[in-house]
């Protein structure tokens, strides 16, 4: 039994299967995930957990190269957005698209990740990366 790390196994299958520039989204509680997506629901109560709890933990066991972020999150939850980026660190890679073009990537990610979280446009999607531990003999190449 597993009693260290993620113990969500569903989550441990899906960090597994990633690859270098697989995507995941984890999403607020009223995204509409397109049919046919797996889906990962954690959802218990409103806001538990929310997105910032659940992307602390997943940093935590796989390497992020890119957070792909809606415009509409920067405008109307601008505090939400700051969370997000801050999360990651200096030098992460952030790229803004339209929350359409959010929905439209939803159908095309490994998994998505679905919160209880209530805060307006609380949706990101996970880039995935080789992470510290690859080695690299010459950088920049």
């Amino acid at each position: 039994m597993r009693e260290t790390g993620i113990v969500n196994r569903d989550i441990c299958d899906i960090l597994s299967t990633l690859g270098h520039t697989d995507e995941v989204i984890v999403c607020d509680a009223g995204f509409a995930i397109p049919l046919g997506v797996r889906t990962i629901d954690i959802s218990l109560a409103e806001n538990v957990p929310t997105v910032p709890q659940v992307l602390a933990e997943l940093r935590k066991h796989f390497s992020v190269e890119k957070l792909v972020i809606s415009e509409e999150t920067k405008k109307v939850s601008p505090t939400r957005f700051k969370e997000f980026v801050k999360a990651f660190g200096k030098g992460m890679a952030v790229e803004l698209i339209s929350q359409n073009e959010i929905r439209a990537r939803a159908r095309t990610v490994k998994a998505v990740i679905r919160t209880g979280d209530f805060t307006a446009y609380s949706n990101i999607v996970l880039v995935s990366a080789g992470g510290p531990k690859w080695y690299v003999e010459k950088k920049g190449v």
